[in-house]
């Protein structure tokens, strides 16, 4: 994965290397297009080829979480043959205000 813009390793203040114990613990980090709401009835309609509309506009930035937790939204693009996210806001919460 390309995180470009951080900084090396070698090149943190002494009190971010203490956190280097925690570099190689796995998150689950999800891109989420967009919601929407349906009864059970109208589910169990659903068949091949049915088309779900959700919350989002296109070209609508999209919601980014870090182990279910919003941390940022960001812009589909395609990397080779497969879909990516480019961030382009980041969430200020309490914790990281």
């Amino acid at each position: 994965m390309d995180m470009g813009g951080l900084p090396d390793v070698g090149d943190l203040p002494r009190s971010f290397k203490n956190l280097e114990a925690v570099y190689d613990i796995p998150v689950q980090v999800s891109a989420v297009l967009g919601k929407t709401t349906m009864q059970v009835s109208q589910l169990l309609k659903l068949g091949r080829g049915a088309v779900i509309e959700l919350d989002r506009k296109v070209g609508e930035a999209i919601d980014i979480y870090v182990n279910n937790r919003l941390v940022a939204r960001g812009e589909v693009v395609v990397v080779e043959d497969r879909f990516g996210v480019t961030m382009t806001e980041f969430i200020k919460t309490e914790t990281t205000a």
